[in-house]
């Protein structure tokens, strides 16, 4: 595609999981018992469906993600996280005789070796959800592979990655090394594929809390529209008259809403807190968590709250990065969207379909894309340090 490849890296934070919060519930849409997972295709198609399931699915050998990924080469490495390594790969209708696919550039995403029972059910659960779910803001599962003790997922390859710091909001050419800001309407058509992302779960005729929203499981194409990725961690939604379901805690520090961390209650309004953090970020240009800044700073919730209460002191939390090119009325809008989003009563938060309104009239006409050759990056570490392309870090209990 003539872009430069994605690098990632992890980045999580972990505690224990809660020991008061119910674990027997924890499960993806799945028809099965807990204790039985796939271990072959066969398997995996009978949990999907069969012919029934919404979206087909290639069951690739781990002898063609060989091929796919010229062995697994090096120079084909994307990067990698908590679940294992990403390659890039291409796909040829030559691959298998009565394949029917154009050839296209894809994610390899395989999970380590340690075979847990945990990284099967994530893997699982992928392939169960993106098998079901179709949206132009979430990304394409392409197939997978379930052979002996190899778990890999591979998806559509995407050319860049909205990570999770936003601390060093760049466009970086990779042919002459240009630096330039992220420009405030490419911020918010992130933010606006995101929330429609997020908001077709949420309405789906089975809803779907995501539960690791954040800026890392943002995926972007050349033209900056965003894509979920990584369902790893994805629940069911409450159906009925219930409002939450109990689960496991699990997710990233900095972006899981407090009640879920609390009691162990998901409902569709954690994602909406996890949302206002990463609206947060691409407002301030600053990591959910920084632990390089003053004590009060560290937790970006935390330091902005107060300051969002006050119209006179939103000034005080825009990125510098912008340089004042930004529609004032519009940064006032997106900063009191993201403070509803992260009210701590959860009933009190907006629904992602209204968060998606909200933003709609924030919509500009983008300025001139660079060329072809770039791509997206979001380092952790200062300026001079950009070569660090991009950051994904993986879900982990909190």
């Amino acid at each position: 595609m003539g872009n430069c490849l994605c690098k990632w890296e992890a980045s999580g934070f972990r505690v224990p999981p809660n020991p008061k919060s119910d674990s027997s519930k924890e499960q993806p849409r799945v028809k099965r018992e807990d204790s039985k997972l796939p271990s072959n295709p066969e398997e995996v198609e009978d949990l999907r469906g069969g012919d029934s399931a919404a979206n087909p699915l290639i069951a690739f050998t781990f002898e063609e993600l060989k091929l796919i990924t010229a062995n697994f080469r090096q120079d084909r490495l994307l990067g990698g996280g908590g679940f294992g390594n990403v390659y890039k790969g291409f796909v040829t209708e030559d691959l298998r005789e009565g394949l029917q696919i154009q050839p296209i550039p894809v994610a390899v995403k395989v999970h380590d070796g340690d075979n847990s029972y945990q990284g099967h059910r994530e893997w699982l659960a992928e392939v169960i959800f993106l098998g079901q779910l179709s949206h132009p803001n979430l990304v394409k599962l392409v197939g997978y592979c379930c052979e002996d003790d190899h778990r890999v997922l591979i998806y559509e390859y995407m050319a860049r990655v909205a990570s999770k710091t936003i601390s060093s909001q760049v466009i970086e050419n990779c042919e002459i090394g240009v630096l330039l800001p992220l420009a405030w309407s490419t911020r918010m058509k992130i933010a606006m594929g995101a929330a429609k992302g997020l908001a077709f779960l949420h309405e789906a005729d089975k809803p779907v809390i995501y539960r690791d929203f954040k800026t890392s499981n943002i995926l972007l194409d050349l033209d900056y529209n965003a894509k979920l990725s990584d369902f790893g961690l994805a629940k069911d939604g409450p159906e009925g008259d219930k409002s939450h379901v109990s689960t496991r805690i699990m997710g990233t520090y900095g972006y899981a809403a407090p009640e879920y961390i609390m009691t162990g209650h998901l409902s569709p309004r954690s994602d909406v807190y996890s949302f206002g953090v990463v609206l947060l970020e691409l407002l301030t240009g600053r990591k959910s968590l920084d632990k390089s800044r003053p004590a009060r700073e560290q937790n970006l919730t935390d330091w902005a709250l107060p300051l969002l209460k006050e119209k006179k002191k939103l000034d005080d939390i825009v990125d510098p990065r912008l340089q004042g090119d930004f529609p004032i009325k519009a940064f006032h809008k997106a900063a009191m969207l993201a403070y509803h989003c992260l009210n701590r009563n959860p009933k009190a938060r907006p629904l992602m379909r209204d968060i998606v309104d909200s933003l709609d009239p924030l919509q500009l006409s983008p300025e001139p894309l660079p060329t072809e050759k770039t791509v997206i990056t979001v380092s952790t570490e200062v300026p001079d340090q950009l070569n660090v392309k991009t950051v994904a870090d993986s879900g982990a209990p909190l």
